[in-house]
């Protein structure tokens, strides 16, 4: 076992319903870091969970005719489906409705009772039920609760408090004394000004308006409030305050608690402050992370406007759906999530870009080497930039992922996946392989690109850890060579290897036929009446209508090879706007790759993508025909991206 560790958490979950694509990022973001930290050869431990108690659970079971605990055993069996389906491989999933957790609290509550830092009083004032918060009349926004705008009901009962205000100059020296522990800046900035500066107020940490909880063993009628319930779940988990306390010894204080920013409050503020009252360590880091928001704003179950991650993952996988996430929640930032944008990920980044590499440098592998690159090679022009880059690529990803800086990790990775495909199109190899005198040039290219690809496949394993092995089994690459340290120098794909070029990673997306007739709902009347008066039409006509679906774009060929199985075909690399697109076309007869590199065709390209000879193809450029002569469709002065109508 390895003497550096890691402990992450994220939030317990409030199992009020099904989790959302918001919960799904926070999740996906703390696997990822989990993995990334294992691969670097830490023993590093990820905790989940869900936090069970409440008065709002005790209402919904009511509702519902079960009782609380039959309740939330149901959501929370869709929970752990869901991280299943996600793949996330958390370490303990603690629910504190687990009999230990539930001892744990009543001594972390009795030990603080004792010492003087609980004491008993009554409490008058505002409660959000949704939220589980009380609030001052001074600190409504309209009568309603701050955070999530809903009514707030009077509260009036007997209950203990947490002494708050005791340590909140400790807290502050604390904050200060350490610049990380909150994350981002602005969050520390937050809470310094808006709560702790201000004045904290003792918190109420019991409750008898309702039962559902953990009790007050000392106090029958009482129950423990959500704060000291909910939050000490994270040293609950590793055995404190009973007698298995070696996960405790190991792992704390944690590395990160991951939160999404509005809970940030609870665990920079509450949480610290209750550890201090029991005399532990702090956390080393609490990143609060953007919200992803729709439209209308926030996502909430409550209000119903969510996202469903099952559905995403159903319909486009899930290591789309994680990479989507991830590169798309910038660091500390809001998110919007936008489901084009997620296809045009896939499009551009996963299936263009990744997959086009992968399918491209295997095929020609496997077509002038029999899928094994021989060990005589010569190196040549362009070679030392892309390894320059592949080598320093590693270390730079991992600074980012070190910051929780996700997106712009990725964007590392993708920046080496560009520089390989652009390798290729300056190298040339099915230039290389007419001529037998440059084998060994030929040969260097192949192992230059297949080594990018080892080191791709190693950085992305833990943020899209099935696309990973997937690359791995068509490298046919060994497991020690997949390793961090095996990527910290250019050279490490072995000798002998077969590669075995299968399936695309990513099939393209196109819109489907509900998506399409949604956008034919929206056309005009005119177009309506026209489509009508085509039932006249003689057959082989076609209306404007008809016309109009066909989305043609200038479109620049950048890049041009022979395909690797078919004679008559090239595959032809485009730029419509700043969208890269593979076209395989029947043109070999008719043009050599090297004449059509810089000319402006068009292209048609709403057609459905399709598998050419193992190469995909999406779309179609035009050429005019007459007996045996062909000439493409070529546009001077207008740029690529270009409406053809």
């Amino acid at each position: 076992m390895s003497d550096k560790t890691f402990y992450i958490t994220t939030p317990i979950y409030y199992p009020s319903g099904n989790l959302h694509i918001g919960h799904t990022y926070t999740t996906v973001a703390a696997d990822t870091i989990t993995r990334f930290k294992k691969l670097k050869g830490y023993d590093a431990y990820l905790l989940t969970g869900t936090d069970e108690h409440g008065q709002k659970i005790q209402k919904a079971a009511a509702a519902a005719g079960v009782s609380p605990k039959e309740y939330v055993d149901g959501v929370v069996a869709g929970i752990k489906n869901l991280w299943d389906t996600m793949n996330i491989n958390y370490d303990q999933f603690i629910r504190t409705t687990d009999p230990e957790h539930e001892k744990t609290i009543q001594r972390i509550f009795k030990k603080l009772y004792d010492q003087g830092d609980i004491y008993k009083s009554n409490y008058e004032g505002m409660y959000c039920t949704p939220c589980e918060s009380f609030w001052t009349e001074s600190q409504l926004v309209d009568g309603k609760c701050p955070d999530c705008g809903r009514p707030v009901e009077k509260a009036s009962e007997e209950a203990y408090f947490f002494k708050m205000s005791k340590y909140a100059d400790d807290l502050l020296k604390h904050i200060e004394e350490n610049p990380d522990f909150i994350q981002p800046e602005s969050r520390k900035n937050e809470m310094i000004n808006n709560f702790i500066k201000p004045g904290l107020q003792d918190l109420c940490v019991s409750r008898t308006s309702f039962s559902w909880g953990v009790p007050v063993d000392f106090d029958p009628g009482h129950v423990v409030y959500v704060w000291i319930d909910a939050l000490p779940n994270y040293i609950s988990a590793l055995g404190y305050l009973n007698d298995k306390p070696d996960l405790m010894n190991r792992y704390w204080p944690a590395d990160v608690h991951l939160v999404g920013k509005d809970i940030i409050r609870f665990h920079t503020i509450y949480w610290p402050i209750i550890l201090m009252a029991l005399k532990l360590p702090l956390p080393k880091k609490v990143y609060g992370h953007g919200w992803i928001l729709l439209k209308g704003g926030k996502m909430s179950k409550s209000v119903g406007n969510v996202v469903d991650p099952v559905t995403l993952v159903d319909k486009y996988g899930v290591d789309a759906l994680r990479y989507h996430v991830l590169r798309e929640m910038n660091y500390g930032s809001d998110g919007v999530y936008n489901e084009d944008l997620l296809v045009s990920h896939i499009n551009s980044d996963l299936a263009n870009d990744l997959g086009n590499l992968l399918s491209r440098t295997l095929a020609m592998t496997e077509k002038y080497f029999d899928g094994i690159i021989p060990a005589e090679r010569e190196k040549g022009e362009f070679d030392d930039s892309l390894i320059e880059l592949a080598k320093k690529t590693p270390e730079v990803v991992s600074e980012y992922m070190d910051k929780l800086d996700f997106s712009r990790a990725l964007e590392e990775i993708w920046k080496l996946i560009s520089r390989s495909n652009k390798y290729i199109d300056e190298t040339q190899p099915w230039v290389l392989g007419k001529d037998p005198e440059k084998k060994g040039r030929l040969a260097q290219v192949m192992y230059n690109l297949t080594e990018c690809l080892r080191i791709v496949t190693v950085l992305i394993s833990s943020a899209m850890p099935q696309t990973a092995e997937k690359m791995a089994v068509q490298l046919n690459c060994p497991s020690d060579c997949l390793t961090w340290e095996s990527i910290q120098k250019f050279g490490g794909f072995p000798e002998g290897i077969v590669v075995k070029r299968s399936e695309a990673l990513f099939p393209r997306i196109e819109l489907n036929k509900k998506e399409e007739a949604t956008k034919e709902n929206k056309k005009t009347e005119n177009k309506k009446e026209a489509k009508e008066d085509s039932e006249a039409l003689p057959e082989g006509l076609i209306t404007i209508d008809d016309f109009a679906r066909v989305q043609l774009r200038v479109a620049e060929i950048v890049a041009c090879e022979p395909h690797p199985d078919a004679d008559r075909l090239l595959v032809l690399q485009l730029m419509v706007g700043s969208e890269k697109r593979q076209v395989v076309s029947g043109i070999a007869k008719y043009y050599k790759p090297e004449e059509l590199v810089g000319k402006t065709v068009i292209l048609v390209a709403n057609l459905k993508p399709v598998n050419l000879r193992g190469i995909e193809s999406n779309g179609m450029i035009l050429a005019a025909t007459k007996g045996k002569k062909l000439s493409l469709v070529t546009v001077d002065g207008i740029p690529s991206g270009g409406k053809v109508s």
